[in-house]
């Protein structure tokens, strides 16, 4: 059995999806039958920022993996930067460092690490967004963790910005989640959790 945790903010828990799925959902519901004894956690606090997220994650982790602890799991983890370091006014040097202090925790915790970034906005907030996923992109490089861009391929995409003018605070609705979803099954994610990819069997 292998532990799967989702890590992030309100976009991690799905708000605004009709569906109540959000993007976690989608992702989990079609890899399960590839892997049953995967179990997925959602662990997401709306709001927070990268420093917030840095400093409980683990606790909340620790406490789902039972008696065995990490000596007797197998454990992996996907980080969803959110947009808060741009909403409040997190430096990206310190945003840097939360993401890093993230990651070496994981690793020294003996968990498979891997890196969302945060998604396109408003567009008055986007250009520091963007700035915000570069700075989450290059801290994954430096530690050879596999990196899901979701800001590129979405601040363009007709779909996305249609979801962002319906939806409210900024949050996506059904279609975009689907977006979403599509982005990270559609990076390393079967590698990187050792499934099968369908789509190259066919």
């Amino acid at each position: 059995m292998t532990n799967v945790f989702f890590v992030g903010d309100e976009l991690v828990a799905g708000h605004g999806d009709p569906k109540a799925l959000g993007w976690t959902g989608r992702v989990a519901a079609r890899t399960l039958p590839l892997k049953p004894d995967l179990r997925f956690h959602t662990l997401a606090v709306p709001g927070e920022t990268t420093a917030e997220m840095t400093a409980r994650w683990d606790d909340e982790a620790l406490r789902r993996l039972g008696p065995q602890g990490v000596a007797g799991t197998s454990n992996a983890v996907i980080f969803a930067v959110g947009r808060h370091d741009v909403h409040r006014g997190v430096s990206p040097t310190m945003t840097r460092l939360n993401i890093a202090n993230a990651l070496d925790r994981a690793k020294a915790l003996g968990f498979r690490t891997m890196l969302a970034g945060p998604p396109p906005g408003l567009e008055s907030e986007n250009q520091a967004i963007a700035e915000l996923a570069a700075v989450a992109e290059e801290a994954a490089s430096r530690r050879a963790v596999p990196y899901v861009d979701l800001y590129g391929p979405l601040v363009r995409h007709d779909q996305w910005a249609a979801d962002m003018a319906a939806g409210r605070e900024a949050l996506p609705l059904q279609a975009g989640y689907g977006l979403m979803a599509w982005l990270v099954l559609h990076s390393a994610w079967y590698d990187w959790l050792e499934v099968e990819n369908p789509e190259l069997t066919g």
